[in-house]
């Protein structure tokens, strides 16, 4: 039994911070960072079941030609993803109720649709980039145990000792996308490859304001890294924990986003919200 204090339900039976109860979830889900991006995407459904607000968890469920499906916003950063994660899988693989996990497994298929910086001169703004894996610099995978089950652990040693990292940082983990998801999400329309998941906008993601970074050498360390025949393809915020923990609960996960600044051109889009219908509306086609 799972007691009230390890997983808070609400007085209607709905979970505690997304006020979802288990028959407003499908199956199929979009993870959206920006609340208001849910009603960008469930003005393509052709009819909407219920739609819930709590915080920064807006969710609306619907259909879209036949298919059920949710989009949640998230927030942004990896522990807003393991709030999002934790209770999405709760509302399908526990029994509320009794506060017990039920004897019959139930997979998700979650898409995050998001923005990202891109770091190669083949990323440029407007490209799409599928996270095929994902390096964590959050460190939050590393509190579960099981991590090493599920992470690419060659990958990890390779990067940490490229990058010369910090003792001081938490140690970053590699969590891997579904492989199934990628496939057919990403087709041969988004650009494959590796992806920085950072703790932060500004520092952790090599920029400088008015504090200056522990290692200036950064980004130009991330940018020439390959693995495998993969690069660092982007900066993002949630990649890692959504890969990371869908693997270790039994859910298929992938993130692909829009590339809004190029970091290695030091340009950067702020009016890109009407350019990522495009991509809005190829994952609604393929998930």
């Amino acid at each position: 039994m799972i007691e009230e204090s390890e997983l808070p339900i609400n007085a209607d039976g709905s979970v505690f911070h997304l006020h979802l109860r288990p028959e407003q979830i499908a199956d199929k889900i979009i993870l959206v960072g920006d609340q208001d991006r849910v009603t960008m995407v469930a003005k393509y459904f052709d009819a909407i079941e219920c739609e819930v607000q709590s915080r920064e968890f807006h969710t609306i469920t619907g259909t879209y030609k036949g298919k059920r499906i949710s989009c949640v916003s998230t927030g942004i950063g990896c522990d807003n993803i393991d709030i999002v994660m934790t209770e999405l899988d709760a509302l399908v693989n526990i029994d509320l109720n009794k506060r017990e996990v039920k004897q019959e497994h139930k997979t998700l298929e979650l898409v995050r649709l998001g923005t990202c910086g891109g770091l190669q001169p083949f990323t440029p703004i407007g490209s799409f980039i599928a996270s095929v894996k994902s390096i964590g610099f959050d460190g939050l995978l590393n509190y579960y145990a099981g991590r090493d089950e599920v992470c690419d652990l060659a990958l990890e040693k390779a990067f940490m000792k490229d990058m010369l990292w910090s003792e001081k940082k938490p140690a970053p983990y590699v969590a891997v996308a579904d492989k199934d998801l990628i496939e057919r999400i990403a087709g041969d329309d988004m650009v494959k490859g590796l992806t920085c998941a950072c703790g932060g906008f500004y520092g952790p993601q090599g920029r400088e304001v008015r504090l200056a970074i522990q290692d200036p050498d950064q980004n130009e360390k991330i940018e020439a890294f390959e693995y495998d025949g993969l690069r660092i393809c982007n900066f993002e915020m949630e990649s890692s924990a959504l890969a990371g923990l869908a693997s270790l609960l039994g859910h298929k996960a992938m993130t692909c986003c829009i590339v809004v600044a190029n970091r290695y051109n030091k340009e950067m889009n702020t009016e890109y919200k009407s350019s990522i219908t495009d991509l809005i509306e190829l994952v609604l086609e393929r998930i």
